[in-house]
């Protein structure tokens, strides 16, 4: 077996630099992944030639899913191999190295049990050893203690593994997954904001022309305290003076779903967004009579909440826009198309501040959901 491969995982490798440690192993559930895993990882990097992360917990915690803690992993430290793995993933890696099946075992397992696991994921999975073994926990020497019976009862001759505690007082970073997964809003200053866009919900806001959804959009992102999405619709518009060909609409799309994912990482606990990919296929259906499936599928992009703005004042024409039947045709199309996918929304009507209240009002009661 060659102990170096990295059949099926994210990594890549640091430039070979004179370090104390040849390939160093930091394990945790990291959920979610906090300043204070940053800081045991970096440490890792700094001291090592190499660092494999191993991440797994059973049960999983909502919203903290084997994909998003990887997503983190791969954003935030690209140089490192990392190993994040749920009992689904690992069937799927012990079918393709023809290994028994196995699962993960569970988080109130004895540490005897991780600690063969984890001994078991670097061996078999990551077909590889280490020299060190990073924590900020006081069990680390019986870690490495175990990591060194596993691999010297394989590998005879091999190196025992270091035990490298980092900051067990937690005084660089006073925080702990549990207390951000009570209140992740409260503590975002441990959060990465690549980790802390995942706790923010967005709320979708839909409505025809002139039926004052971007004025709510400001308004309400005002005073939730937070960001707010333009329309990217409106500015390729206004930009190419109305003249939006087919291909424009994936633009667009992509466009409106990016500058969400941009504006989530400086929000607070909620993103306001004027409109969605949604609001691009009715654009692509009336200009062209068809949706590029890219937009399609970017249109089923989920909201903590959605609301349809009423149609219910004069029809303002600012020299951009079609008219109040036009309008009323949008509103129409919103409504039986949300409702045709079973997606709860709510119709705002009224005035802006009238409006600003019942969107507060569901969000407060949504919050402890």
């Amino acid at each position: 077996m060659n102990m170096d491969r990295n059949v099926g995982l994210s990594a890549s490798h640091t430039p070979y630099r004179r370090t104390p440690y040849r390939r160093a192993l930091v394990v945790g559930k990291f959920c979610p992944l906090h300043l204070g895993h940053m800081h045991l990882i970096q440490s890792a990097i700094d001291a090592s030639s190499e660092v494999l992360v191993i991440s797994y917990t059973k049960p999983a915690f909502t919203g903290l899913g084997r994909a998003r803690r990887e997503a983190w992993l791969r954003e935030l430290f690209p140089g490192v191999r990392s190993l994040v793995v749920d009992d689904a993933s690992l069937g799927d890696l012990c079918a393709r190295r023809g290994l028994r099946p196995r699962k993960l075992p569970h988080n109130d397992e004895d540490a005897a049990v991780h600690r063969q696991f984890t001994a078991w994921l670097c061996h078999a999975i990551c077909e590889t050893t280490v020299d060190a073994v990073f924590t900020s926990e006081d069990y680390g020497d019986g870690f490495a203690v175990a990591l060194s019976a596993y691999f010297g009862e394989r590998f005879p001759g091999s190196a025992p593994v270091r035990h490298v505690q980092v900051d067990l007082a937690r005084a660089a970073v006073p925080i702990s997954g549990t207390r951000i997964r009570d209140n992740p809003h409260l503590h975002r200053q441990f959060m990465h904001p690549a980790v802390y866009a995942s706790f923010v919900e967005r709320i979708c806001l839909l409505g025809g022309e002139s039926s004052g959804k971007t004025t709510l959009a400001g308004a309400l992102a005002a005073r939730l305290d937070t960001q707010w999405v333009p329309e990217v619709g409106r500015e390729h518009w206004e930009e190419r003076g109305g003249a939006l060909g087919y291909a424009d609409m994936r633009l667009i799309a992509e466009g409106q779903v990016a500058r969400e994912d941009v504006l989530a990482r400086q929000a607070r606990q909620w993103l306001v967004c004027d409109g969605s990919a949604l609001t691009t296929v009715f654009y692509s259906l009336d200009g062209f009579g068809r949706v590029d499936p890219v937009v399609r599928r970017l249109a089923e992009q989920p909201y903590a909440f959605t609301f349809v703005c009423a149609p219910d004042f004069a029809f303002v024409q600012d020299g951009t826009r079609r008219d109040a039947g036009f309008r009323q045709r949008q509103h129409r199309w919103y409504c039986s198309v949300l409702e045709a996918r079973g997606i709860p929304f709510m119709v705002l009507d009224g005035r802006v501040a009238q409006r600003m209240d019942a969107v507060c009002r569901l969000l407060n009661r949504g919050a402890g959901r």
